[in-house]
């Protein structure tokens, strides 16, 4: 069963119920969550119920030695994450069998954060549970908590593998919550091209939250990064202090203020979501890592710097205000980008309409793959599995064989090797082992980064934001898996930007759009991080554009594109329209706007266009999941095309400025520095494409 109702309506009053019955009973409960700090808030609420029978643990990165053993021989209420449950609980799932056997119900709460190659993965996860569930004669009920989803039986089915009931009718009484849509004003400032840019949304959000903290109103501050939750804590910080030297504030007012997300020792994040909660901090600048289900009673204000992605992220996030009852303010703050320029002026796109559909892909075989081979090593595979695993396992086993990672025999497929299976699997996405951030005068290990975003985070260079101090990093040595850095403050932050070549290997779907059609298939796409931009921290002014020397990469995925014959497009050319320049524009808009239509972020997604592309002899603009084997992105792309590109048509239209900036065709992203772009062009190029008659623009 999957309850799928807004924030604070009670969800987790529904699976506690039966839960505890069953424990009660003499059974045992799992309880999946995506993130350290929803469990950590379950296992108080829990603790709190003062029930002798309930022993309640947490099982995941923070837990002891000492307290794991514990956990394995005693709890009967166990709260860990997919990650624990893939590297440890499943693997070694003989030391749990006791556990196993009285098994009664799975609880996978906020299951709407497992979307794309995350969710995939949690996906196969969850079947190889299944599976031990029934090594040790257990069926448990499996009882999925979301927010509000668009089909969320179906999305459930996806995830678990099983049929699914689903519950979708909210009665639950709350506050009224006043959402307001700010746009940041346009500055004086250029970027490339000339382009006004606008004032940063961390730089807005840092204001708003002075303000509200100001007068005493509790406020979360989403951002969309580990650096700028940050630098939207340390601005705050600083313009309160500057109140208490200029007009006598209380002293304490900035140490009201602080950033909260991933990366912090568990006691410094149990003890930053303790004083919120209790009203000794009164701003928190945050990454989702609070999206998701923690209690904060008496929240009254959020502010959210940037679109989060999906609709079902944007009422999360706000639905954290309010919960006790009272009335509430959200504040979503547009960046200087196409999507959040299109809402802000196209509130209809947010209100009133329901959330996406969540997109998984669990057949995809860069995922489906490693975890055949981790539940090979747990228990053999059997002809009997290959319905549990989906109807790509048989194909995918084939290859597995072949390659030598298993070996098949009459009875069934086996791991041979004497390494970990489940280290096969990344199942965040990261792929390869992890690169470490170390400081160069001390030898002192930092953080991590994982691989691929090696590239765009850490490179010679780039600025790296750690516990609210700024380093440089000085070396990266990708072959030794190593990032040097040194403290440093500067006024600038760094964006890498990079080069792509795409080829197309096959196309899987096909069908006309206006006068020229519109593929989903597979391609192969090579990427090369080539430079990286200087932008002021507070304004978003470019300083400059340095050379980077990384070796590229290359994935196959899966992308959406769509071709333009020449009859359709020499008519643009032959009015002075720049073709490569138009096309070019409207793959920055696209890739800007297709998160509104697919569960996922601009930064999973990538695109190439061309004049004239040498796989299909035609215009042609791509946009392809950022993913080995893809994500379901692009075939979401695929199947909205009409919505998506009429969409970005109207983003493209709506912005104010002339020639074209980040609110609309220029992208963060681009090695090409932005150029060619021509914004008439693109509109005129869309309206062709998406017009029944080819003459129509």
């Amino acid at each position: 069963m999957i309850i799928a109702t807004g924030t604070a309506s009670g969800k987790s009053l529904s699976y506690l119920v039966p839960a505890l019955s069953a424990v009660l009973d003499g059974g045992t409960i799992l309880y999946l969550t995506p993130t350290k700090a929803l469990a950590a808030d379950q296992l108080r609420a829990l603790n709190e119920l003062d029930l002798p029978e309930l022993r309640a643990a947490t099982f995941d990165g923070d837990t002891s030695f000492e307290e794991r053993a514990w956990v394995r021989k005693h709890a009967n209420y166990l709260l860990t994450n997919p990650d624990m449950l893939h590297r440890t609980l499943l693997p070694r799932h003989a030391n749990w069998s006791a556990f196993w056997r009285r098994l009664r119900m799975v609880v996978v709460d906020e299951c709407h954060g497992y979307r794309g190659v995350f969710g995939s993965h949690v996906a196969q996860i969850l079947r190889r549970l299944r599976r031990i569930c029934t090594r040790y004669g257990s069926r448990p009920t499996f009882v999925l908590s979301s927010a509000t989803a668009s089909e969320p039986g179906t999305f459930a089915m996806r995830l678990t593998g099983l049929q699914m009931a689903e519950v979708t009718t909210d009665a639950s009484p709350r506050g009224a919550t006043t959402f307001a849509l700010w746009e940041p004003p346009l500055t004086d400032l250029r970027g490339e091209g000339g382009a006004p840019l606008r004032r940063p949304a961390t730089a807005e959000s840092a204001d708003l939250l002075a303000d509200l903290v100001i007068a005493d109103i509790r406020t979360l501050a989403f951002v969309r990064s580990r650096r700028a939750a940050e630098s939207v804590a340390l601005t705050t910080r600083a313009k309160l202090q500057d109140l208490v030297v200029d007009v006598g504030a209380p002293k304490d007012l900035p140490d009201k203020v602080a950033a909260y997300r991933a990366g912090y020792l568990a006691e410094d994040r149990r003890g930053l979501e303790k004083a919120f909660r209790s009203g000794d901090l009164l701003g928190l600048a945050t990454t989702n890592a609070l999206e998701l289900g923690v209690d904060v009673s008496g929240l009254d204000a959020v502010l959210i710097a940037g679109w989060p992605g999906t609709r079902a992220s944007l009422w999360q996030q706000a639905g954290r205000a309010g919960r006790a009852g009272q009335d509430a303010l959200a504040v979503l703050i547009a960046r200087d980008d196409p999507l959040d320029t299109y809402l802000v002026h196209h509130p209809e796109a947010l209100f009133g309409r329901p959330v996406e559909a969540i997109v998984l892909d669990p057949d995809n075989p860069y995922v489906l793959g490693p975890h055949l081979c981790a539940a090979a090593a747990e228990i053999p595979l059997t002809r009997d599995d290959l319905e549990t695993f989906g109807p790509a396992t048989k194909e995918v086993l084939a290859g597995l064989v072949t390659d030598g990672l298993l070996r098949e025999r009459a009875t069934g497929w086996f791991w041979t090797s004497r390494e970990r299976a489940t280290d096969l699997a990344d199942i965040r996405g990261a792929g390869g082992a992890p690169v470490q951030v170390v400081e160069a005068s001390t030898g002192r290990l930092l953080g991590t980064v994982d691989e691929p975003s090696a590239h765009t985070t850490v490179h010679t260079g780039a600025v790296y934001v750690h516990q609210g101090e700024t380093y440089l990093v000085v070396e990266l040595d990708l072959e030794s898996g190593v990032a040097l850095v040194e403290a440093g403050a500067t006024d600038y932050t760094t964006f890498a930007r990079d080069v792509t070549e795409i080829s197309v290997l096959e196309s899987l779907r096909s069908h006309p759009l206006g006068p020229g059609e519109l593929h989903f298939g597979s391609v192969e796409v090579t990427r090369q991080v080539v430079s990286y931009l200087k932008r002021r921290a507070q304004s978003g002014e470019l300083l400059g554009d340095e050379p980077l020397d990384l070796p590229p990469r290359t994935l196959r995925t899966r992308a959406v594109w769509w071709t333009l014959p020449t009859s359709a497009v020499v008519p643009l050319a032959e009015d002075g329209l720049d073709l490569g320049g138009a096309a070019h524009a409207a793959e920055h808009a696209a890739i800007g706007l297709l998160p509104l239509f697919a569960t996922c972020d601009r930064w999973d997604i990538g695109g190439v266009s061309t004049e004239l592309h040498p796989d299909t002899g035609l215009l042609t603009v791509f946009v392809y999941d950022g993913h080995e084997g893809g994500a379901g992105f692009a075939e979401r792309g695929y199947a909205r095309a009409l919505d998506w590109l009429t969409a970005t048509r109207e983003a493209i239209a709506s912005c104010e400025c002339e020639r074209g900036c980040p609110s609309c065709i220029q992208s963060p992203k681009c090695g090409n520095g932005n150029e060619p772009l021509d914004k008439a062009g693109a509109l005129r190029l869309l309206a062709v494409l998406l017009s029944a008659d080819p003459q129509e623009t």
